[in-house]
């Protein structure tokens, strides 16, 4: 069995991988406070964001930790097809659970279908993103650390549902985002920890592009969408905010209706008469 190395570049890139799962929690939750103050379009474009960020996030964080891994005896390669499919898993399941809570009436049903449906969505992200690995020799999962990793992507996607619904304030919304980022990244080496590799050496040529023709390139580029998006969002008023200015417009107007009008009783003096020759 090949030594299996899950940080090459020390610290860095555990470290990085979760930063970017903390700003993509982050950036989510925000966006799903938005959208639950508002309504129409306006807020399945917030719900809308809320799942591209998480989703982007989740994908980020896992192929930033990739970065880092490695196995003895062989080089690694990837699947791009599969790797973008991966992507556009955890965009879309992390949208169903977004809409379920962001639109469900019952919120304990909502948020209960939401995380169970989103933390399934992260882990087949994330088992999804491994098939996309090509290397010489077979890989195995452990079947008990694979189903815990399943159960921290379940915990920690409907405890982010839950802080969505029921905390507001952006302090409260950057400490529960700190904790998801440890719970999806927890999530990730759990199922790292899971993979076995035996390895048969090979001097043929593995498909797949680099890790840094594709992946790195790709992950950069989706966590400068995360840092924008998140000044946007910092940027975009609130409703509250917009009311407040609209009632404060409201305030400053002129009263068009007491132009010209005098009260009663009072005249006008006379225009003075030039004298004539």
């Amino acid at each position: 069995m090949g030594h299996l190395d899950h940080a090459a570049f020390g610290w860095l890139t555990p470290a990085l991988s979760y930063a970017m799962a903390c700003v993509g929690a982050a950036l989510g939750l925000r966006c799903t406070v938005r959208a639950l103050d508002a309504r129409g379009r306006s807020r399945r474009n917030w719900l809308l964001t809320a799942a591209s960020a998480i989703g982007t996030g989740i994908w980020t964080m896992h192929f930033v930790a990739m970065l880092g891994f490695g196995v003895t005896g062989t080089d690694i390669r990837y699947d791009v097809p599969l790797t973008i499919v991966s992507l556009v898993i955890a965009m879309a399941v992390v949208g169903v659970g977004v809409f379920a809570v962001g639109y469900g009436r019952d919120r304990v049903r909502s948020l209960l279908i939401g995380g169970l449906t989103t933390g399934v969505g992260v882990a087949s992200m994330h088992y999804m993103g491994m098939a996309a690995l090509r290397l010489h020799g077979e890989v195995r999962f452990d079947p008990v650390l694979v189903g815990l990793s399943v159960v921290i992507a379940v915990v920690a996607a409907t405890a982010a549902l839950w802080a969505a619904l029921n905390i507001h304030s952006p302090a409260a919304v950057a400490v529960a985002s700190l904790v998801m980022g440890a719970a999806v990244s927890s999530m990730h080496y759990t199922g790292m920890f899971a993979v076995r590799v035996d390895v048969a050496p090979s001097g043929a040529a593995l498909s797949g592009a680099t890790v840094m023709q594709f992946i790195f390139p790709l992950a950069v580029g989706l966590g400068s969408y995360l840092f924008i998006t998140s000044a946007f969002v910092a940027l975009s008023p609130t409703a509250k905010e917009r009311a407040a200015y609209a009632s404060a417009g409201r305030l400053t107007e002129p009263d068009e209706r007491a132009v010209d009008v005098a009260p009663p009783g009072f005249r006008t003096a006379k225009p003075l008469r030039t004298p004539t020759n």
